[in-house]
This record gives C-alpha cells, sequence and structure tokens, in this order.
C-alpha cells in the first residue's frame, strides 16, 4: 500500500457556552473519529478547529491535548457567521497520514452537529 493523506472531518454543539463543556466536546469528538478509523494519535499530521461566533468562553483546540493530539499542529478559525447557520458548534479537521485505509473514512457528527449530515451521522 502506498502512503496517503486522508482528511477526516466532524462536528459537534454544546448547549451552552461553557469553557469546560466546549473543551469537553472538542475532546469527545476527536477521540470519536479515533476510535471509529481505527486511529493512532501519532498518524495524525494537522488539525484545523473552527466555532461558530456564539462560542467565546473557551478555543475549542485546548481538547485537542486530552485526546493525545498534543503534539500535533493546530489552528483554530472562526466558523462564517451566515444566516440559518447552527449555532454554538465546533467543526473539526484531522489530516491524517498513512496508508489507505482497509475501510472508507468514518466523519463523526455528534449531538446536535448531526443535522448537518445526516447521512455521515449514527443513529
Amino acid at each position: 500500500m502506498s502512503p496517503a493523506l486522508r482528511a477526516l472531518r466532524g462536528a459537534t454543539t454544546v448547549e451552552a457556552d461553557d469553557a469546560e463543556t466546549v473543551r469537553r466536546r472538542t475532546t469527545e469528538l476527536l477521540v470519536e473519529l479515533l476510535e471509529r478509523n481505527h486511529l493512532d494519535p501519532a498518524a495524525v499530521v494537522s488539525l484545523v478547529v473552527t466555532a461558530t461566533p456564539d462560542l467565546r468562553s473557551a478555543d475549542p483546540a485546548e481538547g485537542a491535548s486530552a485526546a493525545g493530539l498534543g503534539e500535533v499542529a493546530v489552528l483554530s478559525a472562526r466558523e462564517l457567521d451566515v444566516d440559518g447557520g447552527l449555532a454554538r458548534c465546533v467543526r473539526v479537521l484531522l489530516h491524517v497520514e498513512g496508508t489507505e485505509p482497509a475501510e472508507p473514512s468514518r466523519h463523526v457528527f455528534l449531538e446536535g452537529a448531526q443535522v448537518l449530515r445526516r447521512d455521515l451521522a449514527d443513529g
């Protein structure tokens, strides 16, 4: 198998703009992405994390360390503020190096973010 660079995406929401909840939900999202895709955190090349403008209490990227991604290059950004956009949402884009997976990539959409991609959300 030849080396490959894959991108995995995911999103979650929080009920309120609370720093601990923002960090915890981001950690849960990242751990779920790693587990569903059978990934070692060492395979992660970089991580982009965005948050909607209504999340100001903490940088969601702080949850990366608790997910085992403390050594990964991380870029945080503000999500576009568009009419009708999903409130209190954290999105991630994980770049992973390795070989082509035996199974298709599993993107993760948790909590209220399941509405973004019902076709990719479990349950």
